[in-house]
């Protein structure tokens, strides 16, 4: 009797696994396009450190999205028990941060005063300096992890919305993990790309194998500066696709006779929801600068 109880709940077990199995590669497939983005914003966080400060960097936004993410899960669990629809417009919030971010970024790039001051970044900090820019870029990173989080988050509870608590926690744990560990992983291989380059470089075994060794050390070496100039700039245009992604959702959801089918289909292409993210980033920009700049003159007048 105990014995077929044992094996009875081992096939449970069994089964409960095979479950959780299937819907964490539903989950992985339907978030693929996000951690595509999600490995590109955050890559784009970690240029302009200095070398010996990269992977510090990268692990301390790691743990950083592991606490984001122990925060997600219950508060996405509850909401979506509790008050569904109010996920949603809260990841419609994240989108429009996303999106300002993202074009205080452009801004930045593409301004004189900018480039200046990503040139006094990397050349003249002093080491006070240096810390209070690189908690800065950690803080900033987590912040934008936690929306890209949000968003893996829901999408994963979509998918195992009908399957029972137990089965829902344990595959949101699961893709939490992977995602996490995949993406920060990826990130600390991308910013080492010119230290494996020099080391490939400095080989001195003979042969062919060893000469092709060191010929590919030295493309990666000339390759990692332009990657990571590249991937700050595509992390930066990720930011319009997902959270005009959130918009553009938001949007395409309304009453007929508000949101006629027309623009319904045009708000489905790709493309059009990171029109609609930038459009959302510049009126973001445009209300909340001169806030700040009344705040901060107000502060200047009190002192």
């Amino acid at each position: 009797m105990a014995g077929s109880s044992f094996f009875a709940l081992f096939d449970d077990i069994a089964t409960l696994l095979d479950d959780i199995s299937v819907m964490s590669k539903v989950a992985v497939k339907k978030t693929a396009s996000v951690l595509t983005d999600d490995l590109a914003v955050n890559a784009e966080k970690v240029v302009e450190l200095k070398a010996d400060r990269e992977l510090p960097v990268v692990w301390a936004v790691c743990k950083g999205s592991l606490v984001n993410k122990a925060i997600l899960i219950p508060l996405a669990l509850g909401l979506n028990y509790l008050a569904p629809a109010l996920v949603h417009w809260l990841l419609v919030i994240g989108g429009i941060y996303l999106c300002y971010e993202g074009i205080e970024s452009l801004i930045e790039k593409l301004t004189a005063h900018g480039r200046q001051d990503d040139a006094r970044k990397l050349k003249t900090f002093t080491e006070v300096e240096a810390k209070v820019y690189e908690a800065k870029k950690v803080k900033g990173a987590i912040v934008t992890d936690f929306i890209l989080s949000a968003e893996i988050v829901v999408i994963t509870l979509n998918v195992v919305a009908e399957a029972p608590f137990v089965q829902q926690l344990t595959t949101l744990v699961l893709i939490s993990l992977l995602v996490t560990f995949g993406v920060y992983g990826l990130v600390a291989g991308i910013v080492r790309l010119d230290d494996l380059g020099l080391r490939l470089r400095k080989m001195t075994k003979p042969g062919h194998f060893a000469t092709a060794l060191r010929r590919i050390g030295g493309w990666l070496i000339l390759a990692a500066p332009k990657l990571m100039k590249l991937l700050s700039w595509v992390g930066t245009i990720a930011m319009f696709f997902v959270g005009g992604a959130f918009i553009a959702e938001a949007i395409h959801d309304g009453p007929e006779w508000i949101v006629k089918p027309a623009i319904k289909h045009w708000l489905e292409s790709y493309f059009m929801q990171a029109a609609v993210g930038m459009i959302a980033g510049v009126i973001a920009v445009g209300v909340v600068q001169p806030l700040c700049r009344q705040v901060r003159n107000r502060r200047a007048i009190d002192q």
